[in-house]
């Protein structure tokens, strides 16, 4: 530890999204830490690495920066480290500056701020084999000459693409020392000054061949005001067919997988409490939850491939228009994108817009998105309630069902954010600037590494909160047995019954029965364990299978469409997920925000889900 802490400091800087992380973890493999800046929740992670010359060398991986204005707590953090003013880090010894060489003009304007601090620094041109590939040619001894700093082309993602880089440490270690430098945050003429001269590099250093008209003539097309936005439409009502289309073999498949399950176990244990307790506890539990599987990573698919293709930020182009009208920040499309797969890494990317009430506001609407955890619940009613036929030239009427939910929680996000910005808070956005980044062909490594950290994610979370959930579920729908000569099903007396038969008059205008009430419970940990908590009531009652098509089945049968529509609306807004409002708590440093979150979000599900019963029941006679 003592080696360590008198080892040379390096620093890893770059702008958001250069590599700057991929190229950390090539330099310290496993040998990292992660943790978070004390008195904030800004990720801090430190490595270590020994050069070819056997030199020991600290490696801290700064938060991704634009500048060093500090507009944002990630970009506070930067700063203050670099300039020695956070309390418990010692400044770096050196930098090394990351670059995106697909995206060089704005790494040229933040490196000429830290140009200023006097730190010894190397400039790693990361991603320089994607350059090359687009026809981006970067003249590496005229761009050195013009920083006066050395410049390594890196390819972090590539065994041996950082060996030229350990052996320019070698080289500069040596003359690494650093001179102190009065910062001083820039001015607005200053700031042109530096844009100006960015530009001049730019042109003297990097030059563009043919790809770079095929990038301007594909963004003519997926940028233009009206044809753009449709093209986004497609494609997300394309996700959501794919969502239904794609998985169902796969689903198919698991669900026979569980189904075997649960027949083996009936054979091979007697009938009774253990039998129960395997069957309708855990495989029950963990198998309904589980076939939804398929369908998470087909989401996940199409946002990994658009993500890695550049397509992403043009969406976030697009939608800045409906965003500025809804008083949200340009920057919170991809918050709120993020947060179609979880609501907690959403939340976490507000910290990119610098305002504090425009991230307030982003942060308070994100878990509105349509997040995968609701995925098995909506499946469930859509396939149990909606018939499964074809609409207008070959449409899924399903798909299309499942497309307007994912359409009613944006839509009442961005209500929700302009009451909040209009009403409550009364200011005016601030203007969206991004840098749009060059177009790449998705890496097959990289997705299928993506896929499987996403499986593996919800996997851990079966096998943990999932399955910790199915078994409390199994105990409160057994326990306490039901009396001797009792004449109703046994799960009226058990702990879960009597919860639900107390709070059933609180739901019934909204629709819902006692056995929706008891899987709300346990719905509040995790959304998707509601569907679990379903198949053990109703196994518990009926002591029918677990497979998810008896399950369907079952509530096809027993509930009204009314019920199925309003427990839909109900997910769309209800804020059944107890880690979301745990980070809401840690991003905003306040128990105020989280109840804020809980209050609003609960009153829209209840008010939803109220309308939805009494107007479908009408229409439906």
């Amino acid at each position: 530890m003592s080696a360590l802490a008198n080892a040379t400091g390096i620093a890893l800087v770059g702008c958001p999204n250069c590599g700057k992380t991929a190229l950390f973890n090539a330099l310290t493999g496993s040998r990292q830490k992660v943790a978070n800046y004390a008195g904030v929740t800004v990720e801090r992670k430190e490595g270590r690495l020994t050069t070819p010359a056997g030199k020991l060398v600290r490696v801290l991986d700064l938060p991704g920066t634009y500048s060093l204005r500090g507009r944002s707590p990630d970009e506070a953090v930067a700063r203050d480290v670099m300039l020695g003013q956070r309390r418990g880090e010692a400044a770096p010894d050196a930098l090394i500056c990351v670059a995106d060489a697909t995206n060089l003009r704005l790494f040229l304007r933040l490196f000429l701020e830290l140009k200023q601090l006097n730190y010894p620094m190397i400039l790693a041109l990361n991603m320089a084999d994607i350059a090359r590939r687009q026809g981006c040619e970067i003249d590496i001894e005229r761009l050195s000459a013009e920083l006066g700093v050395p410049v390594i082309p890196t390819v972090a993602v590539r065994k041996g693409g950082t060996e030229a880089l350990l052996r320019a440490i070698d080289d500069e270690l040596p003359r690494m020392q650093r001179r102190e430098a009065d910062w001083q945050a820039p001015s607005a003429q200053d700031l042109r000054a530096a844009h100006r001269e960015a530009d001049r590099i730019l042109r003297l250093c990097a030059f563009r061949a043919g790809d770079h008209r095929f990038t301007s003539r594909i963004d003519h097309i997926l940028l233009h005001p009206v044809l753009g936005v449709l093209i986004l439409l497609a494609l997300l009502f394309l996700i959501f067919q794919a969502v239904f289309a794609w998985a169902a073999p796969a689903m198919d498949g698991i669900s026979q997988i569980f189904d075997l399950l649960a027949a083996a176990a009936r054979q091979l244990l007697p009938a009774g409490m253990l039998q129960s307790f395997i069957t309708d506890g855990i495989i029950a539990g963990i198998g309904s939850v589980l076939v939804f599987l398929p369908q998470i990573l087909v989401l996940f698919l199409f946002i990994i491939l658009l993500e890695d293709f550049g397509y992403m930020a043009r969406a976030a182009f697009l939608m800045d228009r409906l965003m500025g009208g809804a008083g949200l920040h340009g920057r919170a499309f991809l918050p709120l994108l993020s947060s179609f797969a979880c609501a907690i890494p959403g939340v976490m990317a507000a910290r990119v817009i610098e305002n504090r009430r425009d991230r307030l506001a982003t942060i308070l609407v994100a878990p509105l998105m349509t997040c995968s955890a609701r995925i098995p619940v909506y499946t469930l009613l859509v396939s149990a309630f909606i018939p499964e036929r074809s609409l207008w030239g070959g449409i899924g009427l399903q798909g299309l069902v499942m497309f307007g939910l994912y359409a009613a929680g944006i839509i009442s996000a961005l209500l929700v954010a302009a009451f909040m910005k209009r009403i409550v808070w009364r200011q005016v956005a601030e203007p969206f600037l991004m840098e749009l980044p060059s177009y790449k062909w998705p890496r097959p490594r990289n997705l299928l590494l993506g896929l499987w950290q996403r499986a593996g994610a919800f996997l851990r979370r079966a096998g943990t909160i999932i399955l910790s959930l199915s078994m409390l579920m199994w105990f409160a729908c057994t326990f306490p047995q039901p009396p001797l000569g009792a004449s109703d099903p046994a799960i009226n007396y058990s702990l879960a019954g009597l919860i639900g038969h107390a709070l059933a008059g609180f739901f019934a205008p909204i629709g819902f029965n006692w056995q929706i009430v008891v899987a709300l419970i346990p719905g509040l940990a995790a959304r998707e364990v509601a569907v679990g908590a379903l198949a053990t009531v109703y196994a518990v009652s009926d002591g029918d299978a677990t497979a998810e098509t008896a399950l369907q089945s079952m509530l096809a049968t027993q509930w009204s469409l009314p019920t199925a529509l309003s427990l839909l609306a109900w997910y769309v807004f209800a804020p059944q997920c107890l880690s979301t409002l745990a980070v809401v708590k840690r991003e905003s440093n306040s128990w105020l925000w989280p109840l804020v979150m809980f209050s609003y979000m609960m009153a829209l599900a209840y008010a939803a889900a109220f309308a939805t019963f009494q107007l479908s029941s009408i229409a439906l006679g």
